[in-house]
Parts: structure tokens; C-alpha cells; sequence
């Protein structure tokens, strides 16, 4: 699922599963490079572990901030991205 919003000063998208979601342990370190929960068997599967390091330095860069929080409901994993909206001149 996919939703966008408004709180306050910001825009905030967020982009939600209902698989097994991200353990409240592993979310600290989840956006550090080279960093995957899952341990594929074979060479085909899965990624190099830079796409959530890649997407919080850009949300960084432009003021805002990535963060993996609890979904509604309980099941799957939420990401949330904050940016500030541009303000008036």
C-alpha cells in the first residue's frame, strides 16, 4: 500500500507491506550499508543491501528523514518518508 499525507510543516509518504514486517531490533541498524535481513541461497536472489542506506542519505540530504515504524493493524513493515514542504516566499 501505498499513501501520502500532510502533518503539519511536512509531506509524508509511506509505502506498507503485510508480509512478516522488521523485527523492533533490527530497525536501528536496517538502513546501514550492506545490510539484508534475508540470506538468500543462491546468487540470483535478493540485493546488495544499499537501497534503504541509498534512499535515508537522500532523505537526509533534503532535510527530511526515512524511518521504519509499526504499522496499523500490527502485520508487515511501514516506511515512512518526511519531507519539509517548501514554504512561502
Amino acid at each position: 500500500m501505498l499513501s501520502a499525507g500532510r502533518e503539519g510543516v511536512h509531506a509524508v509518504l509511506a509505502v506498507q507491506d503485510d508480509g512478516p514486517g522488521i523485527p523492533p531490533g533490527d530497525r536501528g541498524w536496517v538502513f546501514e550499508r550492506y545490510t539484508r535481513l534475508d540470506q538468500p541461497t543462491s546468487s540470483l536472489g535478493g540485493g546488495l543491501g544499499l537501497g534503504l542506506y541509498i534512499a535515508r542519505r537522500l532523505a537526509r540530504a533534503n532535510r527530511g528523514e526515512l524511518e521504519v515504524i509499526d504499522p496499523p493493524g500490527g502485520r508487515g513493515a511501514r516506511f515512512e518518508l518526511r519531507l519539509p514542504l517548501a514554504m512561502p516566499q
